[in-house]
């Protein structure tokens, strides 16, 4: 693996690549014929939350307690539709697994009404409570501006947003207590503007219960430095405080180069990924979270979402609960996941371009992640380590 200085204006590059192609608030058969009405949350439901209900009951099909779950703006309803779309060509109009949606507003009716036509699910509508949308109480607001202004004069993406952190905050250890979440298991986050290229002809979620996996991901990638710079210190204290946590079988090899002392900065890409939600709701992640949380490094930094959930899989689960999702065609601007083996596109009825394939990038991480875990890659992965994308 390449060292971290030697990269850096690889690293500052692609990062600027990949920040300037979404939002500032990212949370990164097809069509349903059936009518829907839509269901207003009754009571004291502070959240307001809505539910589509089909009117025609879909086939009885044996689904696991799972969902898709997006965190959108209504403005993004267009792009978005186009990724509904996709993963309900490619996977869900055979499964019919329901959908989560979750706004910091309330979500318009043509919102609600053009998404629950394409879900071949349920779909619920959310809004998210105002205190997780804000400044904690514990942030210094002065210190958290300051930040922001030396971060715009370093021109660091998105480095003086404040909706961008608080999605990263929210992504990172609250989406996952919603009220509408609740009632599952699994996960499968979706974001506006992304492309599934294959057939998914397997249930995901029933693979990932019985195969007793806990966190699933496509692309893998290294972080953007100046972002974290003190997360990895922040984890090392968090692991002395609470080193009953830590996994006996983790995949620290994953995450550092030198067995804990530094971050070699490799995360999984969040915009997809597939998990559990028990993973998130133990003791061992809401610490973590909560830990992080209260040293302001989502505001005094820009932590992300992505590191997070990264460090905190290859810290806490077995790394035999970690899996890529090779078989899955994704693509998230401007990098896509396209296998190289030609047969198997064939088979899957994948619609990408395998030179593209970002999987063997020497950017990726993925190399990395079969190397730690003894993983056999496919035939001439090598080709692709420096293929320009």
């Amino acid at each position: 693996m390449m060292k971290i200085d030697g990269r850096l204006a690889k690293v500052l590059g692609m990062a600027a690549i990949l920040l300037m192609t979404v939002s500032v608030f990212i949370y990164g058969t097809g069509v349903s014929d059936w009518s829907t009405r839509v269901e207003k949350g009754s009571g004291n439901n502070k959240d307001n939350i809505y539910r589509m209900v089909t009117q025609q009951e879909a086939p009885a099909v044996e689904r696991e307690k799972a969902t898709f779950v997006t965190l959108a703006r209504n403005s993004d309803l267009y792009s978005l539709l186009e990724s509904i779309r996709s993963i309900e060509d490619r996977f869900n109009h055979k499964f019919k697994y329901d959908w989560v949606f979750l706004n910091d507003d309330e979500f318009t009716d043509e919102f609600k009404r053009m998404t629950s036509a394409l879900v071949s699910g349920t779909t619920h509508y959310g809004k998210i409570p105002k205190e997780q949308w804000s400044f904690p109480s514990w942030i210094d607001q002065d210190r958290a501006a300051r930040v922001r202004e030396e971060m715009r004069e370093k021109q660091i993406i998105y480095g003086d947003s404040v909706p961008y952190r608080f999605m990263c905050r929210y992504e990172s250890g609250l989406f996952y207590k919603h009220e509408l979440m609740q009632q599952y298991d699994y996960y499968w986050r979706v974001e506006p503007d992304v492309r599934f290229f294959c057939d998914v002809d397997y249930d995901v979620f029933r693979f990932m219960r019985e195969n007793k996996k806990k966190y699933g991901f496509t692309i893998s990638i290294h972080e953007y430095p100046a972002t974290i710079e003190t997360l990895w210190e922040t984890t090392r204290k968090f692991m002395e405080k609470h080193p009953e946590y830590v996994n006996s079988n983790n995949m620290m090899d994953f995450i550092s180069d030198d067995n804990g002392l530094s971050y070699n900065n490799c995360h999984f890409w969040s915009n997809f990924e597939i998990g559990s939600l028990e993973f998130l709701r133990s003791n061992a992640y809401s610490d973590y979270f909560d830990f992080l949380d209260q040293t302001g490094g989502f505001f005094y930094e820009r932590w992300g979402d992505a590191p997070v959930h990264s460090i905190a899989a290859a810290l806490f689960l077995d790394r035999n609960e970690i899996h890529h999702f090779s078989d899955i065609g994704y693509f998230h601007p401007p990098f896509q996941q396209c296998w190289i083996d030609e047969e198997f596109r064939k088979d899957r009825r994948c619609a990408c371009n395998a030179d593209k394939d970002f999987t063997w990038n020497d950017f990726s991480c993925t190399s990395k992640f079969y190397d730690v875990n003894k993983m056999k890659k496919p035939a001439r992965w090598y080709e692709y380590v420096s293929r320009p994308l």
